[in-house]
């Protein structure tokens, strides 16, 4: 499932995005400044931005706006108190998507993210597929000829990196990065589950002293 960059000063109300989200199946970060969302960016591939405006320091829109200058074009859905027609416009200026007026109704927000990963990725491909295996990008699932293989989360980010970079030599220093999660991060590991990966049949190729490709045959 997809992974979401939160970024929102309200503990109670992040608290319960993050439980209802996690519920849904979506990863989730928390952070409470827009520099931290910044930060977050550069170490983590997210799927989708979800942010507040007015947090401390770098204000969402200012966030936002910082990240597209940076050529980062990950769909982003402001939720903020702000109510007037400037706010609104402000918002799709720095670059949004979306933009969700507090207090929402939940569902209304899934229905949101859902259809805006799902209109972002059918840009690259909702379903891509290497021999008689298919990766659906935007649930996170992997099939053999319609049977589903199941993968733990770790497993799943793997899955989802390869796949996107399918045909390209990843670096371990690259992998360990944007797949760890503060999970278990050595070479060791790598190695295990990428052994498994290769079992199910990913046709993953190890490049001597450089890292890993899945090859397109």
């Amino acid at each position: 499932m997809a992974d979401i960059l939160l970024l929102e000063d309200d503990v109670t109300l992040a608290e319960s995005l993050i439980f209802l989200l996690e519920d849904e199946g979506y990863e989730v970060s928390w952070v409470r400044d827009g520099t931290a969302a910044i930060d977050a960016t550069a170490t983590t591939s997210f799927d989708l931005l979800l942010l507040d405006v007015n947090v401390p320091g770098t204000d969402g829109f200012t966030a936002l706006r910082s990240l597209r200058d940076a050529a980062i074009d990950t769909p982003a859905i402001f939720i903020t108190a702000l109510q007037d027609i400037r706010s609104l416009s402000q918002g799709f200026q720095s670059g949004a998507n979306d933009y969700l007026k507090k207090p929402f109704d939940f569902d209304e927000l899934m229905i949101r993210i859902k259809a805006l990963i799902r209109q972002y990725y059918q840009g690259i491909l909702e379903t891509i597929e290497i021999g008689d295996l298919s990766f659906h990008i935007d649930r996170g699932e992997l099939y053999r000829k319609s049977v589903f293989i199941p993968l733990s989360d770790y497993e799943r980010r793997l899955v989802r990196l390869f796949f996107r970079h399918s045909g390209t030599t990843l670096t371990k220093e690259d992998i360990l990065f944007e797949t760890a999660h503060g999970e278990e991060a050595s070479e060791g590991a790598l190695r295990v589950r990428i052994n498994k990966l290769r079992k199910i049949g990913l046709p993953i190729q190890t490049v001597k002293n450089v890292g890993y490709r899945l090859e397109i045959k």
